[in-house]
């Protein structure tokens, strides 16, 4: 299933792509995909919908975030190798785990806002996923059956506010519209592989990020395992995985974004996203 929220920020309505890329209405079905509609049972019951029988929805619509707000947004940090070197920081020995606020996601499309204060803003397309069971201390065997399916998430960073001053990336990660998600959700059984995904990001139509999820240091059932260690996932809970290299802290000179630079970014089988930066 691709499953998607549509309509005016604030007053989404859950909707499905059907096999011919039509977007049809759920709203009947089900209130809204919070963070409770992603949970297996309700993942199982949507799956078993007659898809051609629902309502087409007309016109083209603002698209969403796939999921209106997760219980934890948690992010992986420095998860490409060539990603830390290009950041001049040591290749990882286990996840670097930090959070971004559940409050900076927005549509895929929506502009991404320059906070007051911000001067180093930047780019970062990943791999993300939702869990739909309970998590606590999984194995990396069972970590796959936690995951209700995947998105594309653009990690913007405030890089001044993430490593200067007290250096904590939380800082650095959360404003809001710094946390761009979908255009929709893939359920697990359409993704054979996760660790076997193309990836890009381009600025202003030139190609800045190309990598392939193969490249990853720690896998998604990996990170799955890991965090269930030290948290409890509960169904709903976004995790993003990390990016390649490419970043504008990375170039050199360092190059970051300014107002009416576009973003655009995708993962092959998720799908695609465009931004727009404004003041």
């Amino acid at each position: 299933m691709k499953l998607v929220r549509y309509g005016a920020a604030g007053t989404e309505k859950p909707g499905i792509i059907d096999a011919n890329g039509t977007l049809r209405d759920l709203s009947a079905q089900i209130g809204d995909l919070n963070a409770a509609a992603y949970s297996q049972e309700n993942l199982a019951r949507l799956s078993s919908l007659d898809i051609g029988s629902l309502p087409t929805v007309d016109g083209s619509p603002r698209i969403g975030s796939p999921i209106s707000r997760p219980g934890h947004f948690i992010a992986i940090g420095l998860n490409y190798r060539d990603h830390a070197e290009e950041a001049g920081m040591p290749i990882p020995h286990e996840p670097v785990v930090f959070t971004k606020a559940p409050s900076c996601i927005c549509g895929p499309n929506d502009d991404v806002r320059v906070p007051a204060g911000s001067t180093k803003l930047d780019w970062e397309v990943e791999l993300a996923f939702v869990i739909s069971k309970r998590a606590w201390q999984v194995s990396v065997d069972d970590a796959l059956d936690h995951v209700g399916g995947y998105l594309v998430c653009n990690d913007v960073s405030e890089r001044a506010w993430q490593l200067e001053g007290t250096g904590q990336w939380t800082k650095g990660k959360s404003a809001p519209t710094f946390g761009p998600l979908g255009p929709y959700l893939v359920t697990s059984d359409e993704i054979a592989d996760p660790q076997n995904l193309e990836v890009f990001l381009d600025v202003n139509g030139e190609r800045r990020q190309t990598g392939n999820t193969s490249t990853m240091i720690f896998s998604v059932k990996e990170i799955v395992a890991y965090l269930s260690t030290i948290m409890e996932l509960e169904p709903g809970d976004v995790v993003t995985t990390g990016t390649p290299p490419g970043v504008g802290m990375g170039m050199k000179p360092p190059v970051f974004l300014n107002p009416g630079d576009v973003m655009t970014l995708g993962i092959a089988g998720l799908g695609e996203q465009s931004q727009k930066v404004v003041a």
